[in-house]
């Protein structure tokens, strides 16, 4: 296992106690910042979250993993030569620090000097045709070339051709399952050869995790976010990269589409983003010039999981404001600045019902910081 980089690292027990509480059931990545924000450590959040998953209207507390289980993903992981980099060490990809709300906590195996290079995501079609593959593999040996880290998902097809073209520069695999469960089960070897050379793969589910269909959009989401721009070289209409090219677009990445034959359904996809304002690709040199302004010394610095709203004096909503709250709720995705003004409560007393919801699973956080009840 590679050594972690010098700078700010979490504690023994601040890692487990954020372990702890991310693999809490209805614990997300906004949850899991206000929680801190509010009580000022995992360890203290832990505590609360019976009480405060009452207060949201839970039917049942959901069962908080024990020490004992965290540490023993810990081990799993280090036996795996893996391990969890939280938001704010030195090793955490830098770029997830622009999102509203960047996963809390990542296991990574391999090299953390590869998400200090500004990085491109290069997705598209699995059943990719053999020129889709030669274009994704040259675009990625040569923007590699050029300096920049490879994002891909281990996915046959696009991902595996833009791993390939770069191994020797620089990837970065996202999973959608754990660690040590890569899907395809067939890119079991390229995961050991990524990290072979340089590179790492990377996962927010906990290890033996097997990936479902619905863990797949989270692990795009980790694509997008990792790098400046996206590329998608082959997509039919309803694909997995639109997907990925929609959250780049939500995040502020750049979205470019290789242009492909009208006559082919694996390029359906790609024209339609190119006919809605992607950046046409035919060689390295246009994502080059696209991302020269974004690529020099843009890092954001690191910040600490508890960055938003100031939740640590705010005392505990009661049973009049949570009616309040929701009767304003739906399941149309809604503004939390709309309840505001449409409640009269202050933005603390609303994040805090908004928590409390969260952790009784009635509510459901979408785009933009909007939120619903669940359907």
């Amino acid at each position: 296992m590679s050594k972690p980089a010098a700078g700010p690292r979490l504690s023994d027990q601040q890692r487990l106690s954020w372990l702890r509480l991310i693999r809490t059931p209805n614990v997300g990545r906004a949850s899991f910042r206000e929680l801190i924000n509010r009580f000022g450590s995992a360890e203290a959040a832990l505590e609360m979250l019976p009480e405060l998953m009452i207060s949201g209207g839970a039917s049942r507390v959901a069962r908080i993993p024990s020490i004992a289980e965290a540490e023993a993903e810990l081990e799993t992981a280090r036996r795996a030569g893996a391990r969890f980099v939280g938001i704010g060490e030195a090793d955490y990809p830098p770029l997830f620090k622009t999102l509203d709300n960047p996963p809390p906590l990542l296991a990574i195996k391999g090299e953390g000097a590869v998400f200090r290079l500004p990085a491109v995501a290069i997705v598209g079609a699995r059943n990719a045709s053999l020129a889709g593959i030669k274009m994704a593999r040259t675009l990625a040996a040569d923007l590699g070339r050029e300096g920049y880290a490879i994002i891909s998902g281990l996915a046959r097809g696009i991902d595996t051709a833009a791993h390939r073209g770069s191994l020797s520069t620089g990837t970065v695999a996202a999973l959608a399952g754990g660690l040590d469960a890569p899907y395809p089960p067939e890119n079991a070897d390229l995961c050991n050869e990524i990290v072979a050379h340089g590179g790492a793969i990377v996962s927010e589910m906990p290890f033996g995790w097997q990936p479902r269909a619905q863990d797949f959009p989270r692990r795009n989401g980790l694509v997008a976010g990792m790098a400046l721009g996206l590329v998608v070289v082959e997509a039919a209409q309803r694909s997995g990269s639109l997907i990925s090219a929609r959250l780049a677009n939500q995040m502020g990445r750049l979205v470019f589409a290789v242009p492909g034959s009208p006559l082919d359904p694996r390029a359906a996809g790609s024209n339609t983003l190119l006919k809605d304002g992607a950046t046409l690709v035919t060689e390295a040199a246009d994502v080059l010039d696209a991302l020269a302004p974004l690529a020099g010394p843009r890092i954001p610095r690191a910040t600490p999981p508890a960055e938003q709203l100031d939740l640590s004096w705010t005392p505990p909503p009661g049973e009049n404001q949570r009616v309040d709250v929701l009767e304003a709720l739906g399941p149309t995705p809604i503004a939390v600045d709309e309840i505001i003004r449409h409640t009269g409560l202050s933005a603390a007393q609303i994040a805090m019902v908004l928590l409390e919801l969260d952790l009784a699973g009635r509510i459901e956080r979408h785009a933009g910081g909007n939120v619903s009840l669940v359907s």
